[in-house]
């Protein structure tokens, strides 16, 4: 965390709990005694805080018997980047929901939310003006499909659907037990047990064609084994068996790239000529060309000969087209 995220919670410490330890204030702060005591000759020093350590309690409290003090109060605090992410993204959210069940809860929800963002150092009207959240690639969906899966999520019903498979134009119906939605890349994915394939399966939800919810009783996976089927390699289309791809970027990418992560095990390094190498996970390789391709001739696969070649071939199909 930042100075200023530090003071905003020295300040609440200190007002909720009126008497602060040292050791209570370094195992919240996560900082040496050194800098803890900079913060506190900052906040005394450039802010005015009457902070005082109370030998009789042992402790640092604020001490407001001196004129004035009484008046101190700790300047407006800036979310950090997480708060306002979520905060904003929810109110973009619930502003482009589509009428239904929850209509009628919509409108308080929104106002609490914007109530919190105008707790920060600048109002809401300012904030929704200079900041704003802009959803990528975002797909549509039936909303019917939506409150049907939910319903068979939460009950625990199995599903019946028509899927239609982008990569092979081809339709195909199945019958799933429901396990998870998972909202990755602005877009929604439905985490199953497939009966047809008799394994798990990640369904993109604006796919289903047709969806109807069963009597049958879902069956549950445990979560461990999720996490490790579908999670472990890159992307939404993963697996347990991985492999790690290697790839180089350009010095003048790796300035972008080295600061991006593009899955949870990554590992990324400089070589000696300042290219950036970043090995990654994947099962299958899709997303990964994808996004590959999307950098042009500022990467290349390195490791392994098939993602490689795989990559070669659809630069040789972009070269016909154009």
């Amino acid at each position: 965390m930042d100075r200023t995220e530090r003071f905003h919670i020295i300040d609440q410490m200190l007002t909720s709990r009126k008497v602060v330890t040292r050791a209570q204030f370094l195992d919240a702060l996560e900082v040496s005694p050194a800098t803890f005591k900079r913060d506190l000759e900052y906040m005394r020093d450039r802010l005015a805080a009457p902070i005082v350590w109370d030998r009789e309690r042992f402790g640092y409290c604020y001490d407001f018997s001196e004129p004035g003090s009484e008046q101190y109060q700790l300047p407006g605090l800036w979310f950090n980047t997480s708060e306002i992410q979520a905060l904003l993204s929810m109110d973009t959210l619930l502003e482009n929901l589509q009428p239904g069940v929850l209509t009628n809860h919509i409108k308080p929800l929104r106002s609490r939310i914007r109530m919190l963002l105008d707790d920060g150092d600048h109002s809401v009207d300012e904030i929704a003006k200079r900041i704003r959240i802009l959803p990528a690639t975002a797909k549509t969906y039936n909303s019917d499909y939506f409150q049907l899966i939910t319903r068979a999520l939460l009950t625990r019903k199995r599903l019946s659907l028509d899927y239609y498979n982008r990569s092979d134009d081809s339709e195909t119906s199945r019958e799933i037990s429901p396990q998870r939605l998972i909202y990755y890349r602005d877009n929604w994915y439905l985490d199953s047990w497939c009966h047809l394939r008799k394994a798990l399966r990640s369904f993109s939800i604006d796919a289903i064609l047709q969806l109807e919810v069963g009597q049958e009783v879902a069956i549950d996976i445990d979560e461990d084994i999720l996490d490790r089927e579908l999670e472990s390699g890159y992307g939404i289309f993963s697996g347990v068996k991985t492999r790690e791809a290697v790839l180089r970027f350009s010095p003048e990418l790796a300035r972008w790239v080295s600061r991006e992560q593009w899955h949870p095990k990554q590992k990324g390094e400089y070589d000696e000529s300042g290219f950036y190498l970043l090995r990654i996970p994947y099962s299958q390789d899709t997303e990964l060309v994808m996004d590959i391709l999307r950098h042009g001739a500022d990467v290349e696969v390195l490791q392994p000969q098939q993602l490689r070649q795989k990559v070669i071939d659809r630069i040789e199909e972009m070269r016909e087209l154009y």
